[in-house]
């Protein structure tokens, strides 16, 4: 390059890079005025807005970032501006003010987004992150609960125990998942069989609309209140807490956790599991774990060969003591080989601490704890099953798997109480018939843009070789399980159609019902993401998403 030109070059640098500094505090400022405009006062505004030169700004953002491949990347696009509301009102002017100055607006309420797309975007998009705003108020008379979007389900739990040991509530096994994304996206646990989902447990919701109405179950109205049970409450609005209804849970229950490998007879194991898992005992709910390991040779002799098979993790939950598990489980599935010494009983708080992988020394108030596990880099995959994978089925898939290397599958039974609610409930669609849901997982350590082409080649490798296995017409798929590879949307004029491709496989028919909803209640289609529901005539707002532009 010569002389001339690299001036010409560095000149042009040093303008772009002022014009967009210029303008990223021009927006932050007309955001801070339009707050104050608002009535709120200069004191709360500092407290709670921030901008990518406050030097909170980074560890904020990060805090709540699970996803490894989304966590201070130079290619991971971030907000302009952030907010941490403390109050409901900030959350209601958050959103107006979003729109007066023409920024997508983002949620995130505990980051548990496998594709994050609660703190990430293609253009210039405000963060409102809810982690202020978590309290839980339990009322042990009527046994329930209401509880803020930010709280996380470790919270959740913890209060609950506080208050009562005879209650529980049907959600999740992560304790660090936020409340608002699970229950809005369906919430799904090892209760599911006895009591159903988080949304089938949802009595009441407060939400912030688009016009900055906070509204509850009765003026949002029962069609904005189903669409929010499962159909996920960012394409409605800002959900500000759900009421819940608490569930009665035994003062034993039993876990246990076994494992089998191939030369121990898994994969007859896993064919009778097929077989029980959603028939069994309502109060049974055996989670399996399928995955490619490598086992060290035996024989020390110079040049002998580890040894690659396949592990099958059977976790459980019994809502009973162990002497009823025992015999339920030897009777209908005497394959798994259970004894005694494998059975745990403990309180139910206790089995929530051992589901979230602490020992059985832990206090709950570890539940307590919002960092979570150490950052992993992955990937996640769903499908749902409603015939028996065949024997010779599962021999080739477990060949592929231990081929790949590294992607597990996660086996997930339904049945009981499931299977009872009619798929159109709720927007979660995925109800009777179904058998069990597959979870597929890849988690890795390794930097860089191979390793992670690499996992992520491994487990759509292994989602395309499950294809004659699983759901059809649609390839059912579960929303909390976020999955970019089905389809995406750009907001632009074929934005119903795009929607479609994968709101068909998240929410079947129930699809075309939140669309309605949708353009009833947001019709400019403000609140969106890269997989929300869109409506029925493309109208975006003024901002122009089809001008996107990474510009920070």
């Amino acid at each position: 390059m010569s002389s001339s030109c690299l001036v010409l070059f560095l000149h042009f640098l040093i303008l772009f890079r002022f014009s967009s500094s210029s303008h990223a505090s021009s927006v932050y400022d007309s955001f801070v005025s339009c707050l104050a405009s608002k009535s709120i006062p200069q004191s709360e505004i500092s407290k709670i807005v921030y901008s990518p030169k406050n030097s909170s700004f980074n560890s904020i953002l990060q805090a709540y970032i699970r996803n490894r491949r989304f966590f201070n990347s130079s290619t991971t696009s971030k907000p302009v501006i952030i907010v941490t509301p403390t109050k409901e009102s900030h959350v209601a002017n958050a959103v107006l003010c979003t729109k007066e100055t023409n920024l997508q607006l983002k949620i995130r309420s505990g980051g548990h987004d496998y594709e994050g797309i609660s703190y990430i975007s293609d253009g210039p998009f405000v963060m409102l992150d809810m982690f202020n705003l978590r309290s839980i108020s339990i009322n042990v008379k009527d046994e329930t609960a209401w509880v803020q979007a930010g709280a996380t389900l470790g919270e959740l739990y913890y209060n609950i125990w506080m208050k009562s040991e005879a209650l529980g509530f049907p959600a999740g096994v992560c304790p660090t998942v936020g409340v608002g994304g699970h229950v809005s996206g369906g919430g799904y646990g090892n209760m599911l069989r006895k009591f159903g989902l988080s949304v089938d447990n949802v009595l009441d919701a407060r939400l912030v609309e688009v016009n900055g109405r906070i509204l509850d179950r009765k003026t949002m109205g029962e069609d904005v209140f189903w669409a929010i049970k499962g159909g996920g409450g960012a394409s409605f609005g800002v959900i500000l807490a759900f009421k819940i209804q608490l569930v009665r849970v035994p003062e034993t229950v039993t876990y246990f956790r076994v494992e089998r490998f191939l030369d121990q007879n898994a994969t007859d194991t896993v064919v009778q599991w097929q077989n029980v898992a959603n028939k069994i005992d309502n109060d049974l709910f055996m989670r399996l774990l399928i995955q490619p390991i490598t086992v060290k040779s035996k024989n020390k002799a110079k040049g002998a060969k580890n040894t690659k098979t396949i592990r099958a993790t059977f976790i459980a939950l019994f809502l009973g003591d162990s002497s009823r598990l025992m015999s339920l489980v030897n009777k209908e599935f005497p394959a798994l080989g259970l004894t005694k010494q494998d059975c745990l009983q403990m309180s139910w708080i206790d089995s929530v601490l051992r589901w979230a992988n602490f020992d059985n020394t832990t206090n709950p108030n570890a539940l307590l704890d919002r960092k979570g596990d150490p950052l992993n880099f992955l990937k996640r995959k769903s499908d749902y099953v409603q015939e028996p994978i065949p024997k010779d089925g599962l021999e080739s898939i477990f060949q592929k798997m231990i081929s790949l290397g590294k992607a597990g599958l996660v086996f997930n039974p339904y049945g009981g109480r499931m299977a009872e609610i009619p798929e159109d409930e709720t927007p979660f669609p995925h109800r009777a018939g179904i058998l069990f849901k597959i979870q597929y997982s890849v988690n890795w350590n390794e930097l860089g843009v191979a390793a992670e082409k690499d996992y992520l080649s491994q487990i759509r490798d292994l989602y395309s070789f499950m294809t004659p296995y699983v759901s059809k017409n649609p390839r059912q798929a579960y929303l909390n399980y976020r999955d970019l590879d089905i389809g995406t949307n750009n907001q632009g004029p074929q934005s119903l159609e795009k929607g479609r491709i994968y709101g068909i496989k998240y929410f079947k028919n129930n699809f075309n019902r939140l669309v309605k909803v949708k353009s009833m209640v947001d019709p400019q289609n403000f609140f969106r993401n890269e997989q929300s529901i869109p409506t029925q005539t493309h109208s975006i707002h003024a901002q122009g998403a089809m001008k996107r532009r990474k510009m920070f």
